[in-house]
This record gives structure tokens, C-alpha cells and sequence, in this order.
């Protein structure tokens, strides 16, 4: 390997690492290439070459005239998001149930006192968004609920297939919201089964509404 591309790797590694980590958060601008240079100390040309590589691995995006944002702390999710773009929703469905289930079950076993914490304030911040019919905030407020089970299930590679289909999810969510099945039958006995500790009455709940779901498409 060359020094000028193992200084480019580095660069890519030093730019990534920072990306993943949320110092740059999605949408957000990051330092122009005089900034970078000096943070990872290395020339402008090889900051070029690493931001070009992150551009072509989907993490930046570059926007004449405004500079270079972050779209994505996750490579996975966009490799992911390419290939599902059209998919159908019942298929994001078939995927989120075999996803999801298996998550409220670890959840259930593993659930720490921070984690009972979240996904009692996230229950009641959907439940409230939904008793104002506000669908952004039902959409925001059902994935973060939804990702907080994830987490909650403390299984790293689990966490990561789900944070690599969020887009897919976050439209599958919003689809389900506008045309809904019945009423709403909000999350509460979801949540308190993961409190509970009753894996199995977690994994029903799961099953039970996203195969309504399934049941419809």
C-alpha cells in the first residue's frame, strides 16, 4: 500500500468514524475542507479523495454552492435502501414482523431500568400525538417506540438490521397511518408486557398487529 493511500484510508476512516458516532448528525453540513485537514491532519487533497469515497458509499452528499452534508451514518442503509426502494408494503411488513418479534422478546428479557424509562415516555408521547391526529408526530413517535424495543433487545446486530431498513419502516409506518385498519389500538400492552418481563405476551402483541397488517395488504 502506497503512503498517499493509506493517508487516504485514514482520512476515510477518521471522516467515517466521526459520521457514525453523530458528531455530524444526518442533515447537518460538515467542516469545509480546510477544517478537515487540519482535524485529521492530512492535505486537502487527500480530505478530497475521502469525502468523494464517502460521497460514492452514500454517507455525503455534496450540494452546489451550499457544501457537504451527512445523508447517512450507516453504509448498510443505504446499500439496504437501494435495493428496497420500490418494495411492496406488505413486504416491509413480512420483514419488520420477523424483525420486530424476535426484538420485544429480547426486550422483554433484557429490558434495563433506563430502557422501562424510554419506552414509557416514548408510549405516551405516540399516544398523545395520536389523540391530536398529528401524522408526523405519529409516524416520529411510532418508529422512535419502535426502534427503542430494538434497542431495548441489546443484540447489536439486531439493532443494525433495523437501523438499516428505518427508511423502508418510516414509510411503511406512515403508509399503515393513513390507511388505517381499525382504530388505533395504541402500544400500551406491548410496553407493559416488555416491563413485565413476558416475553411471550411481547412477541403476541407483536405477532397479533403486524399480521392484521399483513392480513389487509
Amino acid at each position: 500500500m502506497s503512503r498517499r493511500t493509506g493517508l487516504i484510508d485514514s482520512a476515510v476512516d477518521g471522516l467515517r468514524e466521526r459520521i457514525i458516532a453523530g458528531r455530524w448528525p444526518v442533515g447537518t453540513r460538515i467542516p469545509p475542507e480546510p477544517a478537515l485537514a487540519e482535524l485529521l491532519g492530512v492535505g486537502r487533497n487527500t480530505v478530497r479523495e475521502a469525502v468523494q469515497s464517502l460521497v460514492h458509499a452514500g454517507l455525503l452528499a455534496r450540494r452546489q454552492g451550499s457544501g457537504t452534508y451527512v445523508l447517512s451514518t450507516s453504509e448498510l442503509a443505504v446499500t439496504m435502501g437501494r435495493q428496497i426502494a420500490d418494495a411492496r408494503q406488505r413486504d416491509v411488513v413480512e420483514v419488520r414482523r420477523s424483525l420486530e418479534v424476535e426484538a420485544a422478546r429480547l426486550a422483554a428479557r433484557r429490558r434495563t431500568a433506563a430502557d422501562v424509562t424510554a419506552l414509557r415516555q416514548l408510549r405516551d408521547q405516540r399516544t398523545a400525538a395520536y389523540a391530536l391526529g398529528d401524522l408526523d408526530a405519529m409516524v416520529a413517535s411510532d418508529l422512535a417506540l419502535h426502534l427503542a424495543i430494538a434497542r431495548a433487545a441489546h443484540n447489536p446486530v439486531l439493532l443494525s438490521l433495523y437501523e438499516s431498513l428505518l427508511d423502508a419502516i418510516t414509510e411503511n409506518i406512515r403508509f399503515n397511518f393513513e390507511r388505517p385498519v381499525d382504530d388505533d389500538p395504541g402500544h400500551d400492552d406491548l410496553v407493559e408486557s416488555i416491563v413485565d418481563g413476558d416475553d411471550v405476551a411481547a412477541m403476541t402483541e407483536v405477532e397479533t398487529y403486524l399480521s392484521r397488517l399483513i392480513d389487509v395488504g
